[in-house]
């Protein structure tokens, strides 16, 4: 329990439906007072009290369980030393795979526990298959689908066959606090939302050069860290562009520490590349049409995908734009009643 509205309301409903509910607050910041309030996250110490309440008003029982070391190592440090490797990693869609699901789900199990429930506006139909929330505008099937097969079946989500306003109106049908709380939004080990600085206190100076795509020097920058695939305000080039035109980051080269800069167009991807494979569905196998997404409320676009080994190669119909190494490239087979996940797999190239 985040001590957001969805995972009070997925509460709720898990107790009316008759199950044998605990709530469990992750504490996942080595020093909660650190994480300010209102920082639209999910650790601070305002958000542990507001799940709390919620549990009180349920009558269920409530405990706080800390992962904060677990989480250190494998979302703070893994986000790290992405962007040093110059990678675009999502956080958030790692403290799923790695803390939200696996770490709480083998103390879970351990203890005795059938299932995980969470609010996430996700759904798993009736053969086990993960699927999209019927809220499209709230829909974070992309974010659970790096979880494994096994995990999912451990996994109950009460509220993605729901929008997300008459979440909010059931929260305030049960008296909950938290019925109007804000979203959160935050990268929650960076609460003032300078990431820049924070990698640059955590990963240091390591100078290179800004180039053009000719190879052509236009200044220097600190760290490959504060720089994505795709970026364009802050780079503050001082050498105009031969046209005139903006440019944008089109490759980083981590290794020699080179940011590379070009015209908009050429952040057209046209293939994509994907290892550590996820499959959550039997069509995840061999060559296979489908759609792919590779950020979440990201454009979906169909491609061919053709899987050999732990290796994934994805020919898009229509280019995708900005796409990074880091990302997660989520496949979907479209369907009526909520398109179904079939696997997923971490982007590790691209070719334009």
């Amino acid at each position: 329990m985040s001590g957001g509205v969805d995972s009070a309301v997925a509460a709720a409903r898990a107790v009316e439906a008759g199950h044998e509910v605990v709530g469990v607050h992750l504490a996942l910041s080595r020093d909660p007072q650190s994480v300010r309030e209102s920082s639209r996250g999910c650790c601070s110490l305002e958000d542990s009290a507001d799940a709390r309440r919620v549990c009180d008003k349920l009558g269920i029982p409530f405990y706080v369980w800390d992962f904060s070391d677990r989480f250190k190592e494998e979302v703070i440090d893994d986000f790290i030393d992405s962007y040093a490797m110059g990678e675009t990693p999502n956080p958030c869609l790692r403290c799923n795979e790695k803390i939200k699901f696996r770490a709480l789900l083998e103390r879970g199990l351990a203890l005795g526990f059938d299932a995980v429930a969470t609010g996430h506006y996700a759904t798993i139909d009736e053969n086990g298959y993960l699927r999209r929330s019927v809220d499209p505008n709230k829909d974070q099937s992309y974010v659970l689908g790096v979880l494994t097969a096994d995990e999912l079946a451990h996994c109950y989500f009460p509220v993605g066959n729901t929008e997300k306003p008459q979440i909010r109106e059931e929260a305030a049908r049960h008296g909950f606090s938290v019925a109007k709380k804000p979203d959160s939004y935050d990268i929650c080990f960076i609460p003032d939302g300078n990431t820049k600085a924070f990698l640059g206190k955590n990963i240091g100076m390591r100078p290179g050069a800004i180039v053009d795509e000719e190879g052509r020097k236009l200044q220097d920058h600190d760290g490959v860290y504060g720089y994505t695939i795709g970026q364009r305000k802050g780079l503050n080039i001082r050498v105009p562009a031969k046209d005139g035109r903006p440019r944008y980051v089109t490759d980083i080269d981590a290794a020699t520490g080179t940011v590379v800069v070009g015209p908009r167009e050429h952040l057209a991807v046209h293939t994509i590349i994907a290892d550590r494979l996820k499959k959550l569905h039997p069509a995840f196998d061999g060559e296979f049409e489908a759609e792919v997404q590779v950020r979440a409320h990201g454009e979906v676009v169909p491609c061919q995908a053709a899987i050999s080994g732990d290796t994934m190669t994805l020919t898009l119909s229509t280019p995708l734009s900005g796409v990074a190494r880091g990302q997660a490239a989520v496949i979907y087979l479209p369907d009526p009643d909520g398109d179904i996940v079939l696997g997923s797999g971490t982007i590790c190239g691209t070719v334009h």
